[in-house]
């Protein structure tokens, strides 16, 4: 069975040929439990924190970042969508074991073709961020820093993304 581009994997779980993504692992859903908490808690009146949210792309496969921030978008339970054709303003990228960082940088590429404003690159091992603000164009934020996307303005303390 074919890997998914910047996998090391030889065969692919049944996950992982559904979504054409990597296998989170325990640090990677960690991670994106805090993120998505940290972001929800302290910014929910002026965004929408959506997490594996399909976003239709121009060309084939659509994307779907682990995180992304929306302005506020009123959710309406009754009528759903399998799939947001309006970019976010924010895409975030928790890489995975298997995943090589010219993966995720040709997808936060890709987002920026589309209209995505910023973009996340999450590095576990590291515990870093860098937020891209255009392709190539990025600031580094390490475990003992408060990361700053100028995008948004979120501000957000590495510790409470990667707090155990």
């Amino acid at each position: 069975m074919p890997s998914i581009s910047g996998s090391n994997q030889e065969e692919l779980t049944s996950y992982e040929i559904e979504r054409n993504k990597p296998m989170p692992s325990l640090n990677h859903s960690a991670i994106q439990t805090n993120l998505a908490t940290y972001l929800n808690y302290h910014f929910r009146k002026k965004y929408t924190i959506l997490s594996e949210i399909s976003l239709v792309m121009p060309e084939k496969p659509d994307a779907i970042p682990d995180l992304a921030i929306y302005p506020k978008i009123k959710i309406d339970y009754f009528e759903d969508q399998l799939a947001m054709e309006e970019m976010p303003l924010t895409a975030i990228e928790i890489s995975s074991p298997s995943q090589s960082d010219s993966f995720i940088v040709k997808k936060i590429n890709r987002y920026f073709k589309v209209g995505v404003k910023s973009c996340w690159f999450v590095m576990p091992s590291l515990q870093a961020i860098s937020v891209y603000s255009e392709k190539g164009k990025y600031q580094f934020f390490s475990a003992d820093m408060t990361l700053v996307d100028p995008v948004t303005g979120v501000e957000l303390p590495l510790s409470e993304v990667f707090a155990e």
